[in-house]
């Protein structure tokens, strides 16, 4: 990934998270921490919320957000099972809301591929094909911050398994920080602190 790209993603991905933060209060990220200790969840694993087939046309949507190739993509990193335990515990007021529009997503997809039974079902290109006919709905707009969190957020709360999110990003979960945090800031001066001066 080039630096100018990664620092698009990256850009993209904080403000999706910003996103994220407007629709949280401080309960549901208190919420969240008491999930924190559950252990995160096998990505091959079964879903405690999402019925089979709902699970499964979540997992080919993310999977075709942030898809596999030379690195894990959501479908490794579990994402369907961070977005499973985020609609049961500190999403949950999102779920009926988010099942109502996954519902009507999937009547759409039968209705434009009628010899398919689902949208998981349906090749990679195809499904490229109706992803572009809903991208600009709120039901893939929810998709994408999903993906993004499940991707990204901490393993422990049911997606990033094996950190697979940190390290296409280049990430190293560390208990303390110190700069520089990365190649693109390791030659600032800022950060060298001259003696008998304050830091």
């Amino acid at each position: 990934m080039s630096a100018l790209s990664r620092r698009a993603f990256l850009i993209g991905v904080g403000e999706a998270l910003g996103v994220a933060a407007l629709e949280l209060s401080w309960p549901d990220i208190a919420a969240a921490a008491m999930e924190a200790g559950a252990v995160a969840k096998d990505p091959a694993g079964a879903t405690t919320l999402l019925a089979a087939a709902d699970a499964a046309d979540i997992e080919a949507i993310a999977a075709q957000i942030i898809p596999s190739g030379a690195t894990p993509g959501a479908r490794e990193a579990g994402v369907v099972h961070f977005i499973d335990r985020a609609l049961a515990t500190f999403f949950s007021r999102l779920y009926t809301e988010f099942h109502a529009q996954l519902v009507e997503f999937q009547a759409a997809c039968r209705a434009s591929n009628p010899d398919v039974a689902s949208f998981a079902a349906l090749s990679s290109q195809r499904q490229i094909e109706f992803l572009r006919t809903v991208e600009q709905t709120p039901f893939f707009d929810r998709m994408r911050l999903f993906t993004l969190l499940g991707m990204f957020s901490a393993p422990m709360y049911g997606g990033n398994h094996e950190s697979a999110g940190w390290q296409l990003i280049g990430f190293e979960d560390r208990h303390a920080f110190e700069p520089p945090f990365g190649y693109y800031d390791r030659d600032y001066p800022g950060f060298i602190v001259e003696p008998g001066k304050p830091a």
